[in-house]
């Protein structure tokens, strides 16, 4: 059983002082499989936090379906199955992170046997046992994104939907979540998550829908988007003069004596190689790219 089906949703919403029609969402059709992670790619705009609505029942669609592990997603038993953090959460800075999910525990009427044994699970699970009685204020943004996925799993959710959780993040904050997320996955939770960050959804996700204009235009198993075939490879080398290299590919940068150049074809490798050796100079790097997710990405926006 999918976690997660979408068929054919749209949505528009009427704007502007004279009411105009536009569509937000054109025929999204997607499923999320139990126990993976979903990463859901879009620029700024694209329709995602609007399909994020819906699933949720905060807005309703014009047209289409919306299934949670087989029920209908306004049916209360499939409500109580998820756990959501929204992108710009609010929440009472002046409670400490303990005093947090303990008012958020009471507010969502879930019963434990031992409360506090469940809110120090949560903080366990986010990395913040250490820091359970620092008011929220004095958070970080990474550890207040943190608090918001413990406050989201304090019903104990089968899924667990994160609206740009990575959003405005360091590099540290960044892996913070991502170690949280995958810890999610570790419990058999499915996580739905959307985010303009590929690299992040390039390291964690199993699946990928990439939605440009309120249409998906490409989805599917990570590994069978991203193709492992070679587009080109990149060299760093010094101690050849630039003029002498430009016949093995194309110069990107240069600076000193150090010049990086890009080589399409595979024969030119070992030549330029054994040119470098013959020359006396210095190869600093010898890198092959492949086709992977931003090309993807990029290409998809260049088409529209």
């Amino acid at each position: 059983m999918n976690a997660l089906e979408i068929k054919d949703l749209y949505k528009s919403f009427k704007v502007g002082f004279i009411p105009k029609k536009k569509e937000i969402l054109k025929g999204i059709s997607l499923s999320v499989k139990k126990g993976n992670i979903y990463g859901y790619l879009g620029p700024n705009g694209a329709g995602k936090t609007t399909t994020i609505k819906t699933i949720l029942g905060l807005i309703f669609p014009d047209k289409g379906e919306i299934k949670i592990f087989g029920r209908n997603h306004l049916d209360i038993k499939a409500k109580k199955k998820i756990g959501f953090l929204p992108e710009n959460p609010y929440f009472y800075d002046y409670l400490t992170a303990y005093e947090f999910l303990n008012f958020y525990m009471k507010l969502s009427n879930s019963h434990h046997k031992n409360n506090e044994k469940r809110i120090n699970e949560l903080l366990n699970l986010v990395g913040l046992k250490s820091h359970s009685n620092l008011q929220l204020r004095k958070f970080s943004r990474g550890m207040l994104q943190r608090i918001g996925i413990a406050q989201a799993l304090i019903s104990d959710p089968e899924l667990v939907i994160l609206d740009e959780p990575l959003s405005g993040l360091d590099p540290i904050g960044r892996k913070e979540i991502r170690d949280v997320i995958l810890k999610l996955k570790e419990e058999g939770k499915t996580v739905f998550f959307s985010s303009h960050i590929l690299q992040d959804i390039e390291m964690i996700c199993d699946r990928v829908g990439i939605i440009i204009d309120g249409r998906i235009i490409s989805q599917g198993e990570l590994e069978d988007l991203i193709s492992e075939e070679i587009l080109y490879t990149e060299i760093t080398v010094s101690g050849v003069p630039e003029i002498e290299l430009k016949n093995f590919g194309e110069t990107v940068a240069s600076k000193g004596e150090k010049v990086l150049l890009k080589i399409y074809r595979k024969e030119k490798i070992e030549e330029i190689v054994s040119f470098i050796i013959s020359k006396k100079g210095k190869i600093h790097s010898l890198i092959p790219r492949t086709y992977t997710l931003e090309d993807i990405f990029l290409g998809a926006v260049q088409r529209k």
